[in-house]
């Protein structure tokens, strides 16, 4: 197990992703910031904190989509539990950021695309993410916010602590090829 980010680093990242978005984003009235369900809402509820304390705004266009039944392996799990959607805006013509931990083959970003949908026709759609695996892609979709890229191995994973969820704070890179070596 190696640690990409520990909580200072975590934090800075975060920090720079916000400020990127205001940059990016001058008039937030017609932005909105999605995060996905159920990875991506620990780092979009952090977004969406830190985005408000940046400009001052007290309400901003902060959502939460499931795309439970909008991926291609919905059928390919035993277990089925979708969690809340929580958008209560319309996003009809607006400009959305889809916020997500880790990008790794792109199928959760091509779900949530699919998802999004049934909430209007959005003018734009951007992409945030905390890790970017760029080498273990599927699908054509590429991030326009990166925490961190990292390359990574078919055996590797990522796994992101949140202190709201796992009661510390860091990203890490474990191999599970040598964690199989070791039972």
């Amino acid at each position: 197990m190696k640690t990409l980010l520990d909580k200072n680093q975590l934090n800075i990242t975060l920090q720079r992703l916000a400020h990127q978005l205001v940059e990016n984003h001058l008039d937030l009235a017609n932005t909105a910031i999605i995060g996905i369900q159920p990875r991506g809402i620990w780092l979009s509820d952090r977004i969406a904190a830190m985005v408000k304390q940046i400009t001052g705004e007290k309400q901003i266009n902060y959502g939460k989509l499931d795309i439970t039944f909008h991926r291609d392996d919905v059928h390919k799990h035993d277990i089925h539990v979708p969690a809340p959607t929580s958008i209560n805006f319309s996003i009809e013509g607006k400009d959305v950021v889809l916020v997500d931990d880790v990008l790794h083959t792109g199928r959760t970003i091509r779900a949530a695309m699919d998802a999004l949908l049934d909430y209007g026709r959005p003018k734009n759609v951007e992409l945030m993410v905390l890790i970017d695996r760029r080498f273990s892609r599927e699908l054509p979709i590429q991030p326009d916010y990166v925490g961190r890229t990292v390359d990574t191995i078919i055996t590797q994973k990522i796994k992101v602590y949140w202190a709201e969820k796992d009661a510390k704070e860091e990203v890490v890179l474990i191999d599970q090829q040598k964690q199989d070596n070791k039972a």
